[in-house]
């Protein structure tokens, strides 16, 4: 299963040598470090997926010795070690450019990539080819530029859920939001798998 994580890496070799000055477009337009982390970590994942797209890898996938939950496993045990990895190196760029962040901001671009990655992963057993791309691009601006919005919006109205928020440690408000977005991810793997099981290639 190492081999397969290790497989989206190298697969993209030639596209991880724009990741940094990728990660620098951002630094420099001054983005709010929330989306820096968050487009960080989805860059390896999901570059990894359009290939697998384009290149109908599962055929290959599926004649090598690998059971079809250990393929769905290492996509989304490898997702979030390249998550990580690419958090680490966001956070040394913005150190080394003197570009201010907190640990907080950290947990809220993991927990968006999280969010993000459950919601999409299912789609690739789910919609045809050529498709895919599109609608993870649509979902992922919807994401980054109209929930913000939203949430803007909507939380001047519901004075209540807001006095209880507030009211809340840091501590528990993160722990909340990361131990819900896991157990979603969860969900989102165990579906993958289910879907992937049944499906012919």
């Amino acid at each position: 299963m190492i081999n397969l994580i290790k497989r989206d890496a190298i697969i993209q070799k030639n596209q991880l040598l724009i990741f940094i000055p990728f990660i620098l477009f951002f630094v420099f337009m001054d983005t709010h470090p929330v989306i820096i982390f968050l487009v960080a970590s989805i860059f390896i994942p999901f570059n990894a997926f359009a290939y697998d797209e384009q290149a109908e890898t599962n055929i290959l996938l599926n004649s090598l010795p690998y059971t079809r939950k250990e393929i769905i496993a290492a996509r989304y045990l490898g997702a979030l070690v390249y998550m990580l990895l690419s958090v680490a190196l966001t956070a040394i760029t913005l150190l080394i450019f003197n570009k201010p962040f907190t640990m907080e901001q950290i947990g809220f671009g993991i927990s968006m990539f999280v969010l993000f990655a459950a919601c999409s992963f299912p789609l690739f057993n789910i919609l045809k080819q050529g498709y895919i791309s599109l609608v993870l691009l649509i979902s992922f601006l919807f994401l980054v530029g109209i929930v913000p919005k939203w949430v803007d919006k909507l939380l001047p109205h519901i004075p209540t859920i807001i006095n209880f928020i507030t009211n809340l440690s840091n501590l528990v408000l993160y722990g909340s939001v990361l131990l819900f977005t896991l157990i979603l991810y969860i969900v989102s793997w165990m579906l993958s798998t289910y879907l992937y099981q049944r499906k012919t290639f």
